[in-house]
């Protein structure tokens, strides 16, 4: 791709190192930038700037807060003994949407994966066993993507805290074998945490 402008090829190259962009769609998107006023696009920066300076994790949960204890875990209204285990901030936004949690959370940042070299120890899992080892927590839900590496990192974990006094269970396998947990339709997601099973049950089909 021949371009008339270094300030143009630069910018383009950026844009397309975003996940699912293309060169072709970073060019659209750069050029539709430059015909809009250029105060909007300041206002983007500025937005882009200021989060990623500012953005905080929550210092219980792992999920993405604008101050040091998020919204969830500081609400008094949530069940805090009931623990929905999560890959990322997108799961999370994912059952949030469905209306039908109304426990916490913990964000692991990721799965179990050999093959990409992701381990325990590169994941947020030793401070959920704390937490559970600590004692007050009533129920973990295992909401990973039903994949093989979804399934690891909740085995791995299920082995952590055997013993100890927890109800574990999954999400009902009414997402499909698979799939990713964020791409699961809300009615779906919904009735997968409020039909969950024993985690127990759920290891007899793997």
């Amino acid at each position: 791709m021949e371009f008339s402008s270094k300030l143009l090829e630069k910018a383009v190259n950026e844009m397309a190192q975003l996940p699912g962009i293309g060169k072709r769609t970073a060019l659209r998107l750069v050029l539709h930038l430059l015909k809009q006023p250029e105060e909007q696009t300041q206002y983007l920066a500025q937005a882009l700037t200021t989060m990623r300076e500012e953005i905080k994790f929550c210092k219980s949960c792992h999920n993405i807060s604008d101050v040091a204890l998020c919204e969830i875990c500081s609400n008094p209204l949530r069940n805090n003994k009931v623990i929905c285990v999560v890959e990322d901030i997108r799961d999370v936004m994912a059952i949030e949407n469905t209306g039908q949690f109304k426990g916490i959370y913990h964000v692991l940042g990721g799965k179990i994966s050999p093959v990409d070299g992701i381990g325990p120890s590169q994941l947020h899992i030793a401070s959920l066993v704390e937490k559970v080892k600590a004692g007050g927590i009533e129920e973990l839900i295992f909401a990973l993507s039903s994949t093989m590496e979804g399934d690891t990192t909740n085995f791995y974990i299920f082995r952590q805290i055997k013993d100890c006094e927890v109800k574990t269970s999954a999400i009902a396998r009414g997402i499909a074998v698979g799939d990713e947990l964020e791409y699961a339709d809300e009615v779906t997601l919904g009735r997968s945490i409020l039909n969950r099973i024993p985690f127990e049950h759920s290891m007899k089909n793997l």
